[in-house]
């Protein structure tokens, strides 16, 4: 736990972090006769953000997400139709919180933090996973990269949060449970907050900056910051 001063503005990762994308299971076991493809998938999605960002180029999270689908089905010999991206589609806009969330984030805004949230995601029509989850309302405001055309952790998409707050990248703490996203909020000036999330762990290397906050869940990270 960090000695400094918490920031006041906390910036929450969406999917993983507060969205549970292991309820996707059952999509992967039905189109390559194993959940566990999802774990092959999803950091193969979060490499491919990763990579067109450092190329110095753009495309939405969404068709990313489609087009790995279909990458990981050609690697394993399985076609990938239509039908299944669509369906992907709309379980991604469907994951629900973890039971942590909604409780977390009550004692946060009761202690007085402003609560945004930063994904990777594009905006989209309504109803939106947070409000499909229940918990858009917890938040004062949602910021898409989208806005900055890179994915993070670029250094642009928590210095647009700072700009459109009138805030300091110092005033903000990147809560999430990747731990490249605590690493890029923190090279930007941000505080960092690590969430203990199933297959996340810290990562332990020279001149790797620890996160100021390592916390097993919302309301842990809640009682660490003084919101009990």
């Amino acid at each position: 736990m960090s000695n400094a001063e918490p920031a006041s503005t906390l910036v929450f990762d969406v999917n993983e972090t507060l969205i549970d994308i292991s309820t996707l299971g059952p999509f992967f076991q039905r189109l390559f006769g194993d959940a566990a493809v999802l774990r092959e998938w999803f950091p193969e999605l979060i490499l491919y953000s990763q990579s067109i960002t450092l190329s110095g180029i753009y495309t939405p999270f969404g068709a990313l997400a489609a087009g790995v689908l279909r990458m990981v089905g050609e690697n394993r010999s399985v076609t990938v139709t239509d039908e299944d991206v669509a369906e992907l589609k709309r379980l991604f806009g469907q994951m629900p919180a973890y039971e942590d969330v909604a409780p977390g984030l009550a004692r946060l805004r009761q202690a007085g933090f402003t609560l945004v949230t930063l994904t990777n995601s594009a905006p989209g029509p309504s109803p939106t996973p947070l409000e499909q989850a229940g918990i858009s309302d917890c938040f004062d405001h949602h910021f898409s990269v989208e806005g900055v055309g890179k994915f993070k952790p670029h250094p642009a998409t928590y210095e647009m949060v700072a700009a459109k707050l009138q805030l300091d990248t110092s005033d903000l703490c990147m809560v999430a449970c990747h731990l490249w996203d605590t690493i890029g909020a923190q090279a930007a000036g941000c505080q960092g907050a690590f969430i203990r999330r199933p297959h996340n762990n810290i990562l332990h290397a020279e001149q790797v900056p620890t996160p100021d906050y390592v916390a097993s869940d919302l309301m842990d990270l809640a009682r660490q910051l003084g919101a009990s």
